[in-house]
């Protein structure tokens, strides 16, 4: 049994301890107290000196001169009521419903393990506990802030559990090489029109109306536009306007999301929403404002880095269960890292449907098998250790 592997087991029922405390605490965006106050605590007590990066970020550095390779764990919450019926669920109105609390967990294991060989290591670990994953913008937050310098990061690795799935049983591990998840952007659409009462329409300009018919011509850009080789998607999520029901609306709001797998797609998305939408608000004498209000491009895991790490998660599990994927619908803003330095994002099996988990993430109901938190744990260490066993100088 790897060695790595062995020590997480032997600590199994503190990273559970852990994980159920982070995952009652379940807090969202940046403000985080609780949540890094313990963060912090725990990094303490393992004999490493943690200090703040950014907002609410968190960062700590062991080993010796060389190489750095930084691992990196989201730690926010999804503003959702749990409904798990867990005894250590949040009663606070969010939920870990994305299985950050887990990797929170995992990687303070691992910063103790690699606290108790930092001696043996050939390089150095950057540990980066982040937050406002799930605004993506937790990760520029702390690139800002400093987080891939002093030393500076040569390689970076994420990870993230796969819930709810036929294969994502404890025991896989699942990557892609080149474009691993979708770029995402929300997009707000607000409509400008004219009130006027039901009795006199031509005296207002409607913009429900003017709504109805950007929606439409919105959904010709996937069907007619984009090559279906290259996947992308609209959606339009929201939709709202107007006071009463005998006027005309004279303000409507659409709220949009978009998905594609390059950044050349991802601009022509944005250009044609642009477009469209205040020539439809024209042709019907209103106006269209489109904003972009938060988004991240695809995550991009470099090929070299993404065999190397699969390569050294083979040397845990048996080689058929490190499968590697097609790029993945999801968004993750672990791009902003990607984008500064080689990297890798891999999905660890945190339960499958044969094994009871039926709700995926972002599902009030998921749960987890706690038994992927000592996995997960020596995934990290392990890689870290190797990728600096095998790059130095």
């Amino acid at each position: 049994m790897n060695k790595y592997y062995k020590k997480a087991l032997s600590i199994s029922k503190e990273l559970v301890a852990n994980r159920r405390t982070l995952h009652n605490y379940a807090e969202t965006g940046f403000d985080l107290p609780r949540t890094t106050t313990f963060v912090m605590k725990k990094l303490n007590e393992y004999g490493l000196s943690p200090f703040p990066v950014g907002k609410s970020g968190i960062c700590c550095i062991l080993g010796n001169q060389g190489k750095t390779i930084l691992l990196r764990a989201d730690m926010d919450a999804l503003p959702m009521k749990e409904n798990t019926g867990l005894d250590f669920a949040a009663t606070n109105g969010n939920c870990h419903s994305c299985g950050h609390d887990c990797h929170t967990a995992m990687l303070l294991g691992a910063a103790k393990l690699l606290k108790q060989n930092e001696d043996k290591l050939k390089g150095t670990v950057k540990f980066m506990f982040q937050p406002a994953e799930e605004l993506l913008a937790g990760a520029n937050d702390m690139i800002a802030a400093g987080i891939l310098k002093n030393p500076t990061v040569d390689a970076a690795m994420g990870m993230h559990i796969k819930v709810g799935y036929e294969k994502s049983d404890v025991g896989s591990i699942t990557y892609a090489k080149g474009t691993a998840l979708y770029s995402g952007d929300a997009v707000r659409i607000t409509v400008k029109g004219k009130n006027a009462h039901g009795s006199t329409p031509e005296k207002g300009v409607d913009a429900i109306n003017i709504a109805a018919h950007i929606v439409i011509a919105l959904q010709e850009i996937i069907s007619r536009e984009i090559p279906c080789s290259q996947h992308s998607v609209v959606i339009i999520g929201k939709i709202q306007g107007g006071d009463t029901v005998n006027t005309l609306a004279g303000n409507a709001v659409i709220e949009a999301s978009i998905r594609a797998t390059t950044n050349e797609n991802r601009a022509f998305l944005k250009k044609r929403i642009e477009e469209i939408s205040k020539n439809v608000a024209v042709t019907f004498r209103g106006e269209a404002i489109v904003e972009f209000v938060y988004g991240i491009g695809p995550v991009y895991n470099d090929p070299a880095l993404s065999k190397e790490i699969a390569d050294y998660c083979r040397e845990i599990l048996a080689s058929e269960k490190v499968r590697e994927i097609p790029t993945a619908c999801g968004t993750e803003d672990f791009t902003s890292i990607a984008e500064c330095v080689p990297s890798v994002m891999i999905n660890i099996g945190a339960g499958s449907i044969k094994d009871g988990h039926i709700y995926s993430m972002h599902n009030p109901k998921m749960t987890v098998n706690e038994k992927v938190l000592p996995l997960g744990t020596a995934i990290y260490a392990h890689c870290a250790a190797q990728y600096l066993e095998n790059h130095v100088g």
